[in-house]
C-alpha cells in the first residue's frame, strides 16, 4: 500500500524563559484540547483577547441561527444587528424586555443560548478567580552572578532578595549549570548539573540571600577563566521557592544566568545597614550592585 505523501511543515514553536531560548517543534503553543492550562498561561492582554474573541464567536453563531429564521424574535424586524445584540443580552442572562423570543424555535435557539450563557459565565469566573489568587514570588535577583573569593576560595555567588514587606519561611534554593561537552565519540551534547551550595536552604529568609557555591576540584565549574567563560555556552538556573505566611502558600520563581551575566574578580556590594537602634536596613534597589573584589589577583589559580 502506497502511503501518500505530504510536504514538510515546519510546525517549530519558540519558547523563552528569562534569556534561555529554545525551540521545540511537534508542539502547539496553543493546545485547543487543554483550555485550562492555555488559559492560565496566556498573558493577560492576551487572555482578555481570547475572552473576548470567544464571546464575540458564540453571538455571532446564536444571532446566525435567529436571523435565518425571520420573526423569531419580536421586535427584531429580522436584522441581523438586532438579532446579534439580542444574543449578547440572552448569553448575559440579562433580559430588557423589548425584544424576546416569538415562536418555538426561537425560545429552543434562546434556551440553548442561556445554557451556554451560564456555563461560560462559570467558567470564566472560575477561570479568573485562580489567576488572580495565584501566589505570586516576589523575589529580587541580581542581574549578574560573581565569582569573588569567599574564605580564600574562589566562590560563584548568586545574591537574591526578598521583596516582601514580611517574613518568607522555609526557602529553598536550587542552581544548576548546563554545559555544553563533547563525548569521545565526538558528539556535542548539554550536560546538566546541580551545584553544590553552602547554604541551600534558610529557615527563615527576611532581607536577601547570598547562594554561594566553592569552585573545588569537584565543581563542574573548576577551571574557568575569563576567556574560557567568555567563550562557553555556560547557562546558570536558579529555582527559588517559599512559604508566605500571609498567603498561607508556597511561592517560587526562577532565574537564568548566561556567560555573559557571570563576573568574576566581582563581588556584590552591601546592601544592608543598621541604624542606631540596630535595625536593619535594606535597600532591594541595589541588589545587583557590584564592584572590583579586594582580593582579586590572589585567586587560587586553577585553569581549564
Amino acid at each position: 500500500m502506497i502511503k501518500p505523501h505530504f510536504p514538510h511543515r515546519d510546525d517549530s514553536v519558540s519558547s523563552r524563559i528569562g534569556a534561555f531560548e529554545f525551540t521545540k517543534k511537534g508542539v502547539s503553543r496553543y493546545d485547543l484540547r487543554d483550555p485550562y492550562h492555555m488559559a492560565m498561561t496566556l498573558r493577560w492582554p492576551e487572555f482578555f483577547l481570547a475572552l473576548f474573541l470567544v464571546d464575540l464567536s458564540i453571538n455571532l453563531v446564536f444571532a446566525t441561527l435567529y436571523w435565518l429564521v425571520p420573526d423569531c424574535i419580536a421586535n427584531s424586524g429580522s436584522s441581523f444587528a438586532q438579532d446579534f445584540f439580542f444574543s449578547i443580552e440572552t448569553l448575559a442572562t440579562v433580559g430588557y424586555g423589548v425584544m424576546a423570543p416569538a415562536s418555538l424555535y426561537g425560545h429552543i435557539v434562546s434556551s440553548l443560548e442561556i445554557l451556554c450563557g451560564m456555563s461560560f459565565t462559570a467558567l470564566v469566573t472560575g477561570v479568573m478567580f485562580v489567576r488572580f489568587s495565584k501566589p505570586r514570588a516576589k523575589f529580587h535577583f541580581a542581574q549578574s552572578a560573581v565569582v569573588t573569593t569567599y574564605n580564600g576560595k574562589p566562590t560563584l555567588m548568586i545574591r537574591v532578595g526578598n521583596g516582601r514587606l514580611g517574613l518568607l519561611s522555609d526557602a529553598q534554593a536550587r542552581v544548576t549549570v548546563a554545559m555544553r561537552e563533547e563525548t569521545s565519540e565526538g558528539h556535542s551534547m548539554r550536560r546538566i548539573t546541580e551545584l553544590k551550595l553552602e547554604r541551600p536552604k534558610l529557615a527563615i529568609f527576611a532581607l536577601t540571600w547570598n547562594l554561594s557555591h566553592e569552585i573545588d576540584a569537584t565543581s563542574p565549574l573548576y577551571g574557568l577563566t575569563p576567556e574560557t567563560l567568555a567563550a562557553s555556552d555556560l547557562r546558570l538556573f536558579l529555582f527559588l521557592e517559599a512559604r508566605d505566611p500571609a498567603l498561607g502558600a508556597v511561592v517560587h520563581d526562577m532565574r537564568d544566568y548566561t556567560a555573559d551575566h557571570i563576573l568574576m574578580g566581582m563581588r556584590y556590594q552591601d546592601v544592608v545597614s543598621f541604624d542606631d537602634d540596630g535595625r536593619a536596613n535594606v535597600d532591594l534597589t541595589r541588589i545587583s550592585a557590584v564592584e572590583k573584589d579586594i582580593a582579586d589577583g590572589h585567586l587560587p589559580a586553577y585553569r581549564m
